[in-house]
């Protein structure tokens, strides 16, 4: 009985919470629905593989997107690792497939998983949905 007792002591009493953490809310749940049409010359560069633009003055920081090869890819253009400061936690694109922060740690992220690159990060970037409907992508956050 004692066994029992201490079996179920230990069941009830050595499983807790699971400690959510707050640093992936630093960005904003901002309603995003962008469309951009791939024939347009400032998004010629969408019509090639590995390449990415970045579109200003949406979602937190802008949205970067990029060709993957097997299709489009969003995110936000903010670091979610930093809090929201315009003149830092802005993303800039390197190479096509990566982007850079603009603070001084420079964190790094890959454009195709939204993982970080040199360092483990615990948020990688903040993703969008997009849809190719004929020559058109529509960016959304829903």
């Amino acid at each position: 009985m004692n066994k029992l007792l201490f079996f179920l002591f230990m069941l009830f009493f050595s499983c807790s919470k699971k400690n959510i953490s707050n640093q992936c809310s630093f960005l904003a749940d901002i309603d995003v629905f962008y469309k951009i049409n791939l024939n347009l010359p400032q998004y010629n560069q969408l019509n090639f593989i590995s390449n990415s633009i970045i579109i200003p003055n949406i979602g937190n920081g802008g949205i970067i997107v990029t060709n993957s090869g097997t299709g489009f890819l969003a995110w936000d253009a903010s670091d979610p690792n930093h809090i929201s400061n315009p003149s830092c936690s802005s993303m800039s694109i390197i190479g096509g497939i990566e982007s850079l922060c603009n603070c001084a740690d420079e964190n790094s992220y890959s454009l195709i998983t939204g993982q970080s690159l040199n360092i483990a990060l615990e948020c990688g970037l903040k993703p969008y949905r997009v849809e190719l409907n004929g020559n058109n992508l529509l960016i959304s956050s829903f």
